[in-house]
């Protein structure tokens, strides 16, 4: 059997008429569907996979839809005759979130931002015109059924784990509340449904939009929500208000009338909390579920900002039980519990990780004389050194990057290992250790074995803040974060 890059590529040979000169695995970012960017002398194109043809459909109608009216969307330039493989034009690498990572919170920026909700306006409103909605992938509808699907979500991956006290039959009256307030909108059109920074993809100074597939039926707000109030991007307050305030006058100019400002501003608040709490449901079953470290990071951040809204944004709704467990969980007893200790200037453990080849040269030896510390064989994952590409570069090339973490069980190797290594470094810091060894070996000491030293110092400098000094042996590279 071939492997998926190759089969793709053969699509595109056949489908467009210009030799690939290179190509570029992309990183997932959800779903099962996977994407590859060719080059060719010419231009470059993207080429997709995914298996759900269901899901392909929605995809293709939503394209020519949306594209009919001048949404900037990505051309489909070729479709295979399974419905499985596609190309699309290249919108370009840099998303929003990307622009405000870079550049940071400047005039430029905001422009883009509120670029994006005008396209997003003209996408809901005009977009919905004899839109099918029976095509939609999961539901036609974003109504009560799918609010209150979000808020058990919340209520059993997030609440129940916490071990948080409350009256059920209350909090599932206040819930059914909740979702019969959102619901009664004047306006439900277009729901994009996943709404967020990177998937809004800049280049020149224009906006174009990806991931719109999940798209329904639902409220105007839950997107403007989603966009605006996204933790990772962490907008400031101003920039909510004048983006808001800004959305509301466009879509002022596309209805047939003006929104009562009041009303909708008080529903916007109840789709943030919706949003939030969805967001909190998932960092639950991927965080103290799955154990994944990533999600668990950011359990506090989301904790943080939802915690901000509900001291100085309403709902306009009462829901007791709802807001006392909402209150507990924004505690100054909980939100610790998910910020690990940092190190400081006077905490004297360093972490000292290293990279090696097992046929070369061996596990290192510890010189400090504990004898102790970990050594991880990771050569129980797929060789990138096996495929001519990637055979002169290192696990610190994006290229081993890309293909460890999208084509083998990579990640779930990092998570486990994330999850044994933290437990030393916390005791360790806490008795004040000055020493912990983190080695990782593979068969040449190139590709997985440097990738995982890589990641593993990474992780703990940005959770802990601890001092790393990372070596990889069979490369003669040695570095020392502090």
């Amino acid at each position: 059997m071939k492997p998926l890059l190759e089969v793709v590529q053969d699509f595109f040979d056949s489908a467009i008429n210009e030799p690939i000169t290179s190509t570029e695995i992309i990183p997932l970012s959800g779903g099962d569907r996977r994407y590859f960017r060719f080059y060719t002398d010419k231009n470059s194109y993207i080429g997709c996979y995914n298996e759900n043809i269901k899901e392909n459909e929605v995809f293709f109608y939503y394209t020519n839809h949306f594209r009919a009216i001048d949404v900037p969307l990505p051309e489909i330039l070729a479709i295979d005759t399974d419905r499985k493989i596609y190309i699309l034009e290249d919108l370009g690498k840099a998303s929003l979130l990307n622009n405000l990572e870079a550049k940071g919170l400047c005039d430029e920026v905001f422009d883009l931002y509120k670029k994006s909700l005008k396209e997003l306006a003209r996408m809901q409103i005009l977009g919905a015109k004899d839109l099918d909605f029976d095509k939609a992938l999961t539901a036609k509808e974003f109504g009560k059924q799918a609010i209150l699907s979000d808020l058990l979500y919340f209520k059993y991956y997030f609440v129940d784990t916490l071990k948080i006290p409350y009256d059920k039959q209350q909090l599932l009256d206040d819930f059914d509340a909740l979702a019969t307030y959102l619901t009664r909108t004047e306006y439900k059109m277009f729901m994009f449904r996943d709404f967020q920074s990177r998937n809004i993809i800049v280049n020149d100074g224009k906006v174009s939009f990806i991931d719109y597939q999940g798209g329904m039926k639902g409220a105007l707000q839950y997107d403007v929500a989603s966009l605006l109030w996204q933790a990772k991007a962490d907008l400031p307050e101003n920039w909510k208000n004048e983006l808001l305030e800004y959305y509301i006058s466009v879509i002022d100019e596309l209805l047939p009338t003006p929104v009562q400002k009041e009303v909708f501003v008080s529903q916007y608040n109840g789709y943030v909390v919706i949003r939030m709490l969805q967001v909190l449901g998932a960092y639950g079953f991927r965080g103290l579920f799955e154990r994944k470290a990533h999600f668990l990071t950011s359990i506090p951040l989301a904790l943080r900002n939802l915690k901000w809204f509900l001291t100085n944004r309403k709902v306009g709704l009462i829901v007791p039980t709802l807001d006392d467990i909402l209150s507990q969980i924004t505690s100054d007893e909980v939100i610790p519990r998910f910020e690990p200790k940092k190190a400081d200037e006077n905490t004297p453990l360093v972490v000292k990780i290293k990279s090696f080849s097992y046929k070369k040269s061996g596990i290192p030896k510890d010189e400090t004389g504990n004898g102790g510390g970990f050594a991880f064989d990771c050569r129980g994952i797929l060789n990138p050194g096996r495929y001519e590409p990637y055979k002169i570069l290192t696990g610190r090339d994006k290229e081993v990057i890309d293909f460890l973490e999208q084509q083998t069980k990579m990640p779930d190797f990092m998570n486990n290992i994330y999850n044994i290594v933290d437990i030393s470094v916390e005791d360790y810091m806490a008795r004040g250790f000055d020493s912990l060894a983190i080695n990782f070996g593979c068969t040449g000491g190139q590709h997985r074995s440097v990738y995982a030293a890589e990641q593993t110092a990474r992780h703990l400098r940005n959770k802990y803040k601890v001092k790393v000094d990372l070596e990889h042996v069979e490369q003669g590279i040695k570095e020392v974060k502090y």
